[in-house]
């Protein structure tokens, strides 16, 4: 037996195991990362072994590349009836990520009512309310009474997601109001559901606004699901708690990645080569701009042919310079990440920036000046040095805190390659203080 075949032979056990004994005891989390852990073959004959609806809420909770790959290692049928029984905010993301081909496979297996359903969510853009809302909601007339609406929720509530909240509608489907559970349930007799709302301020998003703003919201006004409409104020679904979990942990990754020129969509399962092309262009621009910082110091090539130390000086600056803006940049997009723009809050943080990158800089570059002169005994080098290092950890620091904000007013994404621009202005600008004073100071 081979040294594969010796490693494969207990994973395939221990499916076997879970399946038949534990695996109804296993939250789907937990079911997912058991099934990613295995190669897959095994995966197939997990997945197989499990009921329909177990083996969908699984799926659903394991990474897309793993969901993809499994999918289409199943039969069509039996992927048909998955799609089916998931969610269908889930059952989106899901066919989403599927070629052509087999979408289409799929959806003509789920039964009409689920396929139209579908095909509509998949009508919307990913990246807005409409593209991460589920449609599985309690909707009740606004004129039942409380113990009416109690009766209807019973009926319904298998079959929808966890009913945080029950929509009240009027004759023509728009959206009057939102009652929580407990509402209904301690409201008095004799009244009807649209009396728990008439005070109430309704809070809505728009199917074509944008995920990132729906977070916003939901963390804004602190509620468990918040209701997305259309233009006729017609409710179309929810967008729920747990999914702007996934939003922000999604926005947070691709701002980290897109911050050094990466893919904001890669992960270590992404095809190499498409890596290469996404990655390829950041790196060919930040060759460009470091020959601006390679000119700088040619600029300046006899100042440090004529004081070699120097040269041992210029990386102190730019890396201090450069780690400031790191810090400035890092909370900048953060913060554009987490709240709304307001171009004044915006730049008056830019201004608290500048604040803290001039207070750091001065007390930096006194213990470098400090540490200069006691190393070297020179007042003049030690001054050049503590004064190119705190102008530029001050300019570090206001390039890390606007640069977010001109790529935003550009409407481009503030994460963008921001990273590369930073280490440009800190490198290039660090050289330049350094080597300018000495020439001044030093060699004049």
């Amino acid at each position: 037996m081979s040294a594969e075949e010796e490693i494969r032979e207990p994973q395939g056990e221990n499916a076997d195991s879970l399946t038949a004994a534990e695996i109804e005891a296993q939250h789907p989390a937990d079911a997912a990362e058991t099934i990613e852990g295995l190669d897959i073959t095994d995966q197939v004959k997990f997945i197989k072994q499990l009921p329909v609806k177990d083996a969908a809420e699984s799926i659903a909770e394991m990474e897309d590349h793993d969901q993809r790959a499994l999918i289409q290692s199943l039969n069509t049928g039996l992927a048909a009836r998955i799609v089916e029984q998931m969610s269908p905010d889930d059952a989106t993301d899901l066919l989403e990520d599927l070629d052509d081909e087999l979408r289409h496979a799929l959806l003509n297996r789920v039964p009409e009512e689920e396929r139209a359903e579908l095909k509509t969510l998949l009508t919307f853009d990913p990246d807005t309310a409409g593209g991460v809302m589920n449609t599985e909601v309690v909707i009740l007339d606004q004129d039942l009474s409380p113990d009416q609406g109690i009766g209807k929720i019973r009926e319904e509530v298998e079959d929808k997601e966890i009913p945080y909240y029950a929509y009240l509608v009027d004759k023509k489907d728009r959206l009057t109001g939102v009652v929580s559970l407990r509402d209904i349930l301690l409201a008095k007799h004799g009244i009807k559901l649209k009396d728990l709302v008439k005070t109430q301020s309704l809070v809505t998003v728009g199917y074509n606004v944008d995920k990132e703003e729906v977070a916003h919201l939901i963390a804004h006004y602190n509620l468990l699901a918040l209701p997305v409409v259309d233009f006729g104020n017609r409710l179309l679904g929810v967008v729920t708690v747990d999914d702007v979990i996934d939003i922000i942990h999604e926005e947070a990754s691709e701002d980290m990645q897109a911050m050094v020129g990466a893919g904001a969509d890669e992960t270590t399962d992404s095809p190499w080569l498409y890596s290469v092309r996404v990655r390829l262009p950041w790196l060919i621009i930040n060759v460009l701009f470091s020959a601006v910082s390679a000119w700088v110091v040619h600029l300046f090539e006899g100042n440090i042919a004529e004081m070699a130390v120097l040269a041992v000086l210029m990386p102190v600056v730019a890396n201090q310079a450069g780690n400031t803006g790191q810090q400035a940049l890092a909370v900048m997009i953060r913060q554009l990440a987490m709240e709304r723009f307001d171009r004044r809050r915006a730049w008056v943080a830019v201004l608290r920036e500048i604040r803290i990158g001039l207070v750091n800089g001065l007390i930096i570059s006194t213990l470098v000046f400090c540490a200069a002169l006691f190393l070297t005994d020179k007042l003049a080098l030690a001054s050049v040095m503590g004064l190119a290092l705190g102008v530029d950890m001050l300019l570090g620091a206001f390039a890390g805190a606007s640069i977010p904000l001109l790529l935003k007013e550009m409407g481009r994404d503030p994460a963008q390659a921001s990273s590369i621009f930073l280490t440009t202005i800190t490198d290039s600008m660090g050289f330049f203080f350094l080597l300018g004073l000495a020439g001044l100071l030093l060699l004049a």
